[in-house]
């Protein structure tokens, strides 16, 4: 990028009806500090890195459905998360309020929806 700043950071927005609380979800289940809040917006940093995911409150916010369906509001993104043991970690997930997915199209990944709906996988790290 050729406008980029020395100490220029990057991350995501998720829209979501409760910024804080998805913030808070987040942190528990990656252990990674929120960093930042005010009202509407909660922001998660990566630790020892520059990266930030910020959650935004969205008063019309719609969950997205997963897989896809005409019509429907769909997701646009998701994220991916490695782990050592898949079974343990959609265990802790779900105990922090995370939902397993009906539909799991790979063996070695679990696909979750977070407190908001929005979709993220586990995926088992592979050899």
């Amino acid at each position: 990028m050729r406008a980029r700043s020395t100490g220029m950071w990057w991350g995501t927005a998720i829209e979501t009806p409760d910024p804080s609380a998805l913030a808070h979800f987040y942190s528990q289940l990656l252990g990674w500090p929120v960093v930042h809040e005010e009202r509407g917006t909660s922001v998660l940093s990566v630790p020892d890195g520059p990266i930030f995911v910020v959650f935004q409150e969205a008063s019309d916010y719609q969950r997205p459905v997963w897989p896809p369906r005409p019509g429907e509001p769909r997701p646009m993104m998701h994220l991916d998360f490695q782990v050592d043991d898949l079974g343990s970690a959609v265990d802790e997930a779900v105990a922090l309020g995370a939902t397993i997915a009906d539909d799991q199209p790979q063996p070695h990944v679990r696909v979750l929806f977070d407190p908001s709906g929005h979709p993220f996988c586990l995926c088992l790290e592979q050899d």
